[in-house]
């Protein structure tokens, strides 16, 4: 039988997080920070508290219609069409995270430096070859491009060299709104890509119970363009979030529903992802603690939530506080991995990232590929059935002394039945000392290199890169007062215009 899923919480507790979720959303409600998007929740059955006119409330009965109009299934393309994932409440997917802005880097004095261009690149690259890992994300930030042109910078990258989807954060109505119309560019137009999403938006709401101006800019874009958000809230246990974690819950159920009910009314049937990414607070320090076992539990409750209303979950894996690649390192990345796993949720991220997600080591995309490889073997359980019982052969060795390698059966289910690691070593000792007496590291540095050497990505046409290019030109001309006047950011009369996708 297949492993049993993970589960956290009764039937019962479910229905008592959901029920007061919905009475809190109904009298309390939640923060909206952009006017715009307050006036259009009110336009669409929502209300302003008149004492907190920022905060907006939710009607159970709205908030329980357009949860029923998110889809439990969808699917991602890569740019050029040929790679096709799909997503719904059963199955599970791997990717990575957009957070890191720091590297591994031996070479440096610290063992780490900032992460640049020519390190995204590299990730991209390395992703579009891996078995598990489905997805990357802006995971690698590049501090050497302008912020106000990062966009555009890791979309041409991504273009260039991966055939599989991509992802970044909601940064705002006018980066989300230009990454758009470069899509479109790039797949053939606005149709195409409404049609076959290529894109997932990392949407934070801010705990507490806050949506941001800038992230909500960036939201409208994602769900006009019917491209998948990814609604993870970030509260930390006693200090964002109440230190219970059932507490946490309510608090980030509000948070995730609200927004995913806002995605439901700019575009009914918009795909989501019902997210968490929260943990506890360390107390000795205050410091998040993703690598904790904590972690593991509120995403595991996370899975349960989201299989509840229907919709496919995204969770954390992989997640470590460690700031080497010691046993800590491991033992958290592995815990947090097979507690998403286990739970069921339906994509799980954070493949190449340790010091709670903030660095990255292209080593770790390589080794963690692998761990999902064994993950998802122990997902699959143990058959039972007339070939795996063996009895046949059970018998056969009892009554001729022969070992089982010498039997067609071993021969025929060793592969089908056990998995084979290839960057872990099973050697002995003496054998493992003439291969070069290699740690992890070291193996999973050679294989890439080797990816480096030999990964061609599926590139574009001429024409295509001089309409990006053209574009980038409008980009570049833009400064940060110009992003604030298109953010409603300032109170200037002074306006900007987005250049539409048919410019």
């Amino acid at each position: 039988m297949r492993l049993t899923k993970l589960e956290v919480l009764t039937n019962e507790e479910i229905e008592l997080i959901h029920n007061n979720t919905l009475e809190l959303l109904e009298t309390i409600g939640v923060k909206v920070e952009s006017p715009e998007t307050r006036a259009f929740l009110k336009e669409n059955g929502c209300f302003i508290d008149n004492e907190n006119p920022k905060f907006v409330k939710y009607p159970a009965d709205l908030v329980k219609k357009y949860l029923k109009s998110v889809p439990s299934s969808f699917s991602l393309w890569g740019h050029d069409g040929s790679f096709q994932l799909d997503i719904d409440t059963k199955t599970v997917n791997f990717a990575t995270v957009g957070t890191p802005v720091k590297i591994y880097d031996p070479e440096s004095k610290k063992g780490i430096r900032k992460t640049v261009l020519s390190d995204s690149i590299k990730q991209i690259r390395i992703v579009d070859t891996l078995k598990n890992i489905s997805c990357s994300h802006t995971d690698v930030w590049p501090n050497d491009v302008p912020y106000t042109e990062l966009h555009w910078h890791i979309i041409h990258a991504w273009a260039h060299n991966s055939s599989k989807p991509y992802g970044l954060g909601c940064i705002g109505r006018t980066a989300m709104q230009d990454t758009m119309n470069l899509l479109s560019i790039i797949v053939g137009g606005e149709e195409e890509l409404k049609k076959r999403p290529r894109l997932i938006g990392f949407y934070n709401p801010t705990s507490p119970l806050i949506h941001s101006q800038i992230l909500l800019n960036g939201l409208f874009i994602f769900a006009k363009y019917n491209q998948p958000l990814i609604v993870a809230p970030a509260a930390c246990a006693g200090s964002t979030a109440p230190v219970t974690l059932a507490g946490l819950l309510v608090q980030a159920n509000m948070e995730t529903l609200s927004a995913i009910v806002l995605t439901q009314l700019i575009n009914p049937g918009a795909p989501v992802f019902y997210s968490s990414m929260s943990a506890p607070m360390d107390p000795p320090t205050g410091n998040v603690a993703w690598g904790s076992i904590e972690t593991g539990l509120i995403t595991a409750a996370t899975a349960q939530m989201a299989r509840y209303y229907n919709i496919p979950s995204r969770g954390p894996g992989l997640v470590t506080e460690s700031k080497c690649f010691d046993i800590q390192n491991g033992y958290e990345r592995f815990m947090t991995l097979f507690c998403s796993a286990s739970a069921g949720i339906n994509y799980i991220t954070c493949a190449g990232t340790y010091e709670s997600s903030l660095s990255e080591a292209l080593e770790l995309l390589v080794i963690d590929d692998e761990l999902c490889s064994i993950v998802k073997r122990g997902l699959e359980g143990i058959k039972v059935g007339e070939e795996s019982l063996a009895i046949e052969q059970i018998k056969r060795v009892a009554a001729s002394g022969k070992s089982y390698l010498s039997l067609k059966h071993t021969a025929k289910n060793t592969r089908k039945e056990l998995f084979v690691p290839l960057l872990a070593d099973r050697n002995r000792r003496s054998l493992w000392q003439k291969a070069g007496a290699t740690d992890i590291m070291e193996r999973a540095k050679e294989k890439v290199e080797k990816i480096l050497s030999t990964q061609k990505g599926p590139d574009i046409p001429e024409d295509i890169e001089q309409e990006l290019n053209e574009y980038y030109k409008i980009i570049s001309t833009r400064t940060y007062d110009d992003y604030r006047k298109l953010e409603g950011m300032d109170d200037s009369d002074a306006k900007v215009d987005l250049p539409s996708s048919g410019d």
